[in-house]
Formats: C-alpha cells, sequence, structure tokens
C-alpha cells in the first residue's frame, strides 16, 4: 500500500450519498476500509443505519475477511490495487458505492470489469480529504466520485459538496 491510502473522507463527501441509502436503512452496510472514527461509520450509525465496520489494521484484511451478514458497502478504499478491489466488490454481487479518482476512467480497467453496470456519484467539488489527525490534507488535484454498484437511479448522479454543513454525532 502507499503512504498516500490513508485518506479520511470528511463529512461533506459523506453526506451526498445518504440520499441514495434510503432503502437500505433495513439493512446492514459494511465499510470495509473503515475505522471507528471513519466518518462513514459515525454518519450512518447517526442516521439510523446497521454499520459494520473493518480495517487491516484490526486483522481484517478485505482480500480475506468478510463479515458474516451484509447488504451492501460504502467506503473510501486505498487507491493502491483498486482494480482488485473492485473486482472483488463486484464478484459479491452486491450493492455498493466506493470513493475513487475520476482520472481512473481514463483507464480500461473500470470500462473491463464494470462493462455497462458502473454508476457514478459525480461530485462537482474536489475532496479536501483529512489526515489521520482530522487535519485537511488541501485539496487534490484531482476530482472523485463515487464509482457505484446496482445502487444509483440513473448511471450518472451529480452532487456538490455542501461545506457549510455540520454533522453532530450526538
Amino acid at each position: 500500500s502507499s503512504n498516500h491510502d490513508e485518506c479520511i473522507t470528511p463529512v461533506e463527501a459523506v453526506l451526498p450519498l445518504l440520499e441514495f441509502l434510503r432503502e437500505y436503512k433495513d439493512k446492514i452496510i459494511w465499510c470495509p476500509f473503515d475505522k471507528d472514527y471513519s466518518n462513514f461509520v459515525k454518519i450512518l450509525k447517526n442516521q439510523g443505519f446497521t454499520v459494520i465496520n473493518s480495517h487491516i489494521d484490526y486483522g481484517q484484511d478485505f482480500y480475506n475477511y468478510e463479515p458474516p451478514q451484509w447488504d451492501i458497502i460504502v467506503s473510501n478504499p486505498p487507491f493502491t490495487n483498486k482494480r482488485k478491489i473492485f473486482e472483488r466488490c463486484l464478484k459479491f454481487g452486491k450493492p455498493f458505492a466506493l470513493i475513487m479518482t475520476n482520472i481512473w476512467l481514463n483507464d480500461r480497467a473500470p470500462w473491463e470489469i464494470f462493462g455497462e453496470d458502473l454508476q457514478l456519484l459525480a461530485l462537482k467539488d474536489r475532496i479536501n480529504f483529512l489526515d489521520n489527525g482530522g487535519n485537511r490534507l488541501g485539496k487534490p488535484s484531482f476530482g472523485s466520485s463515487y464509482y457505484c454498484y446496482k445502487l444509483l437511479p440513473k448511471q450518472i448522479c451529480v452532487r456538490e459538496l455542501n461545506y457549510s454543513k455540520e454533522f453532530k454525532n450526538d
């Protein structure tokens, strides 16, 4: 893995996904690349979702670990080995939403592995990711989207990041 693979997704990048997860309120969401302090884990639990999170640092390597029961994957995976990650997710045959760089769309890989099943929740703004201490890393030189499977109502949905929204984990 790369030193840059552990970037924390900020609140404003999790919020646009919530509207597409409404039908999963009574399902189990697996966040396979997330520690307990992940904004995916905190926000989804706060919104009433059942969430299972796992992380390689907890001895739960994504390539060898799968919870006994889950219905959808939501996470920000490492950008390293992205093809293998997406291939494994597609083999599950279940819906997912994973953040990935838009630059990957210039590669053949997403088109080869998804075919016409690729759905994008495109974000108009670049995600200003956080480091493990919660500090902003600065806006990257690339945009990111949620690469989705069996989740969105159409192949491409576009949303803005709202930096003014605050999330309180009460």
